[in-house]
C-alpha cells in the first residue's frame, strides 16, 4: 500500500515540477494581465485535481495544502506580476517558491556572523529539540489513547498538529536555506506566547498563509471597503472576507483527505474566530488603546480559546473520518519499512565480517 502511495506521489510531484516549467516559461514570454491568467489557468484546475490522486494523510494532505491552496494563490499572483514569484529568479527556485510554503525574506541584515548571530542558531536548534521531543512523547502517548478522556485526545491531536507542521516546514525551509543560499522567513512565531487573536493570526501561527491571504484577500477587499465605508473600519469586512475564504480552503483540503462532503464545520471554526478578530479590532479602535491588559491575562484566554474552539470544530474532522487511524497505520508502516531496511543492511555488514 505505501509504496503504491509512494508511486503516486512521485507521479504527481513530477507533473508539479513539469507546470511550474511551464509557467516559468509563460512568464517570460506572455505580458502580466488577463492573458497571462488565461495561460496559467489550466495548471491552477491541474493543481486542484492532483492532489485526487493520494490518499496518504500525510502525503496526500501536504500536498493539497501546498498546491491546490498556496501553489494555485501565487499562480494567481504571479499571472498579474505580484507576490513572491517572478521571472528574474532561477527556474529552481521559482519551483521550489512556488511549491513549497516558503518566502524569501525581504531586505534581511547584512552582517558578518556573530556570537548573537550563532546564538539564535543554537536557541532555535534546542526549540526544535523540545518540540521534537513533545512530539515524540505525543505519540508514545498514543499506545495509552484508550485510558485517555476523548477531549484529552483532541487537545493531543492539536498540538500534534502544530508540532508535526512546525518541525516539518522547518526543516523543508532549511534544506531550501542551504541549497540556495537564501534567508526565508520563520513559517511559525510561537503561537503559544500570542496575546490576542489579531495577534496569533497575523504575526504567529502558519505565517506563508497569512502572507498569502493578504495580497490575495485582504488588501483587494480593503480597497473596496475603504472606498464603501472609509479606511478606519475598511479591516474589519477585509478580515472576515479573508477568514472564510481560509475556511473554504481548509474545507477542500479536508475533502482531499476525506472524500466525503464537506460538513461545514472546519467553515465555521474560521468564520467565528474572523467575527471574533472583527469584534477585537473594533472594540481596540473604539478604546483607542486607553485600556490594555498585560499579556499574563489576555496570553492564556487566547490561546484557551484558539485551542477551544479548535477542539470543537477543527480536530473532530480527523477522528470522524478515521483520519487518526489512517496516520497510526501510515507510522506502523513506516516503522516497519525501517525496521526491515536496517535488519538488511545489519545482516549484510555481518554477512561480510
Amino acid at each position: 500500500m505505501l509504496g503504491e502511495e509512494m508511486n503516486s506521489f512521485i507521479k504527481v510531484w513530477l507533473a508539479v515540477f513539469t507546470s511550474l516549467c511551464y509557467c516559468h516559461a509563460m512568464g517570460k514570454m506572455v505580458p502580466k494581465g488577463p492573458k497571462r491568467l488565461t495561460f496559467l489557468l489550466p495548471i491552477v484546475c491541474l493543481f486542484l485535481y492532483l492532489p485526487l490522486n493520494l490518499y496518504s494523510p500525510h502525503l496526500g494532505g501536504l500536498t493539497a495544502f501546498f498546491i491546490a491552496w498556496l501553489g494555485n494563490f501565487k499562480l494567481l499572483l504571479f499571472a498579474f506580476d505580484k507576490g513572491p514569484l517572478n521571472t528574474r529568479i532561477s527556474l529552481p527556485l521559482f519551483m521550489a517558491l512556488a511549491c513549497l510554503p516558503i518566502k524569501i525574506q525581504q531586505d534581511p541584515i547584512k552582517e558578518n556572523p556573530s556570537s548573537k548571530s550563532q546564538g539564535k542558531s543554537k536557541e532555535g536548534t534546542v526549540n526544535y529539540v523540545i518540540k521534537g521531543l513533545l512530539l515524540a512523547i505525543i505519540l508514545w502517548s498514543y499506545n495509552f489513547i484508550e485510558y485517555i478522556h476523548p477531549n484529552i485526545i483532541k487537545l493531543l491531536y492539536a498540538l500534534h498538529i502544530y508540532f508535526f507542521l512546525e518541525i516539518f516546514l522547518a526543516i523543508g525551509a532549511a534544506m531550501v536555506r542551504s541549497f540556495y543560499g537564501v534567508e526565508l522567513e520563520p513559517q511559525f512565531n510561537e503561537p503559544f506566547l500570542s496575546a490576542s487573536l489579531q495577534d496569533f493570526w497575523g504575526k504567529r501561527w502558519n505565517l506563508m498563509v497569512a502572507s498569502i491571504m493578504r495580497p490575495t484577500v485582504y488588501e483587494p477587499t480593503l480597497r473596496f471597503s475603504s472606498a464603501v465605508i472609509g479606511r478606519k473600519w475598511a479591516p474589519v469586512p477585509s478580515v472576515l472576507s479573508t477568514f472564510v475564504v481560509s475556511g473554504v480552503m481548509h474545507e477542500l483540503v479536508f475533502y482531499y483527505l476525506r472524500r466525503v462532503s464537506p460538513t461545514g464545520e472546519v467553515s465555521w471554526f474560521f468564520i467565528f474566530h474572523g467575527i471574533c478578530l472583527t469584534l477585537e479590532i473594533g472594540l481596540k479602535k473604539a478604546l483607542s488603546g486607553k485600556c490594555r491588559l498585560p499579556w499574563i491575562v489576555t496570553g492564556p484566554l487566547t490561546v484557551g480559546f484558539v485551542l477551544g474552539t479548535g477542539v470543537w470544530l477543527f480536530i473532530p474532522q480527523f477522528t470522524r473520518s478515521k483520519l487518526d487511524v489512517r496516520a497510526f497505520e501510515e507510522y506502523a508502516e513506516i516503522g516497519a519499512l525501517l525496521k526491515s531496511s536496517c535488519e538488511k543492511v545489519l545482516n549484510h555488514i555481518f554477512y561480510h565480517l
